[in-house]
């Protein structure tokens, strides 16, 4: 399906393997997404109180700098025992995936309620100053010990409700099928596949 008017966006970050997910997941548009930093490298202050709020921060900002339809996400982890942190600092939480995990790992050891979820949003921001949000999660437990190499982040401790393994472990088609980002984008979808028109 190809959306009126709307042939190519910029993806709003400089993270290679969202990237890669954000193409595989809206190839169905047949938009063509440009990777942000291959156009404009930028370091936008992520100063939202939300995860909308922060993507529509990075859309617009990317939009400024290109004049391109941007196209931003931004996504975290929420942790139950730990009052949902980190949430919209998963990123934040330290210098590298694996200090992060390290850093949560060591903080929920003992800790026997492991529930947790993926949380994701999508901002995409038009010439016209419209801008479309979507928000999808994906709910499961963490586990004691990493496992699996797949994904970035938090994927080798996170596994999805109804698996027995992590991101880190799961296929790239079912974790494509199922995630916090996968929800967010179809969603999306659904209205740029629709009868709205966008300037």
């Amino acid at each position: 399906m190809r959306v009126p008017g709307l042939e190519r966006i910029l993806f709003a970050s400089g993270n290679r393997g969202k990237y890669v997910e954000v193409v595989e997941l809206f190839a169905p548009l047949r938009i063509d997404i440009v990777y942000g930093p291959d156009v404009v490298v930028l370091d936008v202050d992520e100063t939202g109180s939300s995860y909308a709020s922060n993507a529509r921060l990075k859309a617009k900002a990317y939009f400024d700098a290109s004049g391109m339809p941007s196209l931003a996400d931004d996504s975290g982890m929420e942790v139950r025992a730990l009052g949902w942190e980190p949430g919209i600092f998963s990123a934040r939480v330290a210098p590298t995936d694996g200090e992060r995990i390290a850093r949560i790992l060591g903080r929920m050891r003992g800790v026997e309620d492991r529930f947790a979820r993926y949380v994701a949003a999508f901002a995409l921001y038009f010439p016209s100053g419209c801008c479309f949000v979507t928000e999808g999660a994906c709910s499961g437990t963490l586990r004691e010990t990493p496992a699996g190499v797949r994904g970035f982040g938090y994927d080798p401790i996170f596994s999805p409700s109804g698996y027995d393994c992590t991101f880190g472990e799961l296929p790239d088609e079912v974790k494509r099928k199922i995630s916090h980002r996968a929800v967010a984008g179809y969603r999306l979808m659904d209205i740029l596949s629709g009868n709205c028109v966008v300037e």
